[in-house]
Parts: structure tokens; C-alpha cells; sequence
């Protein structure tokens, strides 16, 4: 009896954060091939049977703008989760810092291809020509240019800087997060943040591109 109790004992350890990955291989490994090769399935059939052009638009920037488009939907994913985990990190709750140390990863890389293709749809945004959105909004609607876009244009750039911090107190810590609560909390901090800047800059985007497309 006494054996099976100590056998018990050493199998379910009395840890509150599970290891990182850079201790002993954790089970998140296992997910991160299983949902990439599921991504990979799932697009190769997309681009086998979707109407990439009725998709894209006839815009000369539509395929940047859909790379804008879909690396937000991937920081939004990201930065949700992010949350989260921040709410969990904060009250000390079970939480994979193996699970966290790939989601910042992935949710820094998001933020720089969103940012990149931004930056790059902004020049037709910004373009001399009378039909382009900056001067249909000066002429019309000078407030939403003014106010709006260029703040939701330097918000959305402190998503990158943040997440590249969290990602790299996630996996420079590890498992030092289990028992160092000031670094917990700072990462905790830094989440939220990146959420809160990526919803506003979201937010003000949508806005912006339903008013006037490039």
C-alpha cells in the first residue's frame, strides 16, 4: 500500500505551472504537428477550390491587403488566447508554459507579417491621387484621416514590441514563472496590453476599410 502511495505521489507531482520547452519534452509538441498538418491540409484545399479572384477583389492591392487581412485574424486568435493566459498566470492557475512559450511565437510572427503588409498597403492609402482613401477622407470626412487612422496607425505598431517582449520573458523564464511571481505578473501585464492595443487598432481599422478600400 505504501508503495502504491509513493508511486502515485511521484506521478502527479503537486506543480501548479507545467514545464516549459525548454526542460523535458511536453505534450504541446505533439499538438503544435498535429495542427500544422491539419493548417496544411486545410489549405491546400483552399487554394485548390476557392475563386481566389471573386475572393481577392480587382484591387492592384488586394492580395496584400488579404495578407494584412489574414495575419490580423491570426494576431487576434493570438492575443485572445494571450489574454487568457494572463488572467491565469495572474491568479496562479494551471497553465502550460510549454503551450505558451509556442502561442507567443506564433502570435509575435503574426504581429510583424500584419504590421509589414500594413505598412505596405499604407502607401496606397497615402497616395496623391484624388481617389485614394487619405484624400477622399480629407475632402470628406477629414476627421476620420486626422483622428482615427493616424491614431489606429502608431497603435497598432506597440502590438510588436509587446509581444516580442512577452514571447521573450516566456521562454527566457520558463519554468522560473512557477515560482517567481513578479515576472509572472509583468508577462500577465504585457498580454494584456498586447490585447488591448491590437482590439483598439482592430477596431479602428475595420472602420477605416468599410468607409473606403484601397
Amino acid at each position: 500500500m505504501a508503495t502504491l502511495q509513493s508511486t502515485a505521489a511521484r506521478v502527479a507531482p503537486g506543480r501548479r505551472l507545467e514545464g516549459s520547452l525548454t526542460g523535458p519534452a511536453q505534450r504541446p509538441r505533439a499538438y503544435v504537428v498535429g495542427l500544422a498538418a491539419l493548417a496544411a491540409v486545410g489549405g491546400f484545399i483552399f487554394l485548390l477550390t476557392s475563386p481566389t479572384q471573386a475572393l481577392l477583389g480587382e484591387s492592384a492591392w488586394a492580395l496584400n491587403s488579404a495578407l494584412h487581412g489574414l495575419g490580423a485574424g491570426v494576431l487576434m486568435i493570438g492575443v485572445t488566447v494571450g489574454l487568457f493566459q494572463a488572467y491565469r498566470l495572474y491568479r496562479g492557475d494551471s497553465i502550460s508554459i510549454g503551450e505558451m512559450q509556442i502561442g507567443s511565437l506564433f502570435t509575435a510572427a503574426a504581429s510583424l507579417v500584419t504590421i509589414f503588409y500594413g505598412n505596405w498597403i499604407y502607401i496606397a492609402y497615402r497616395a496623391s491621387a484624388p481617389t485614394s482613401p487619405r484624400s477622399y477622407f480629407l475632402e470628406n470626412m477629414p476627421q476620420v484621416h486626422q483622428v482615427f487612422f493616424e491614431f489606429k496607425e502608431f497603435l497598432a505598431l506597440y502590438t510588436l514590441p509587446l509581444a516580442v517582449g512577452a514571447a521573450f520573458m516566456i521562454w527566457y523564464y520558463g519554468d522560473q514563472l512557477r515560482t517567481r511571481p513578479a515576472i509572472r505578473n509583468a508577462v500577465a501585464v504585457t498580454l494584456v496590453l498586447a490585447f488591448f492595443y491590437f482590439a483598439v487598432a482592430f477596431g479602428l481599422g475595420a472602420a477605416v476599410t468599410k468607409l473606403r478600400a484601397v
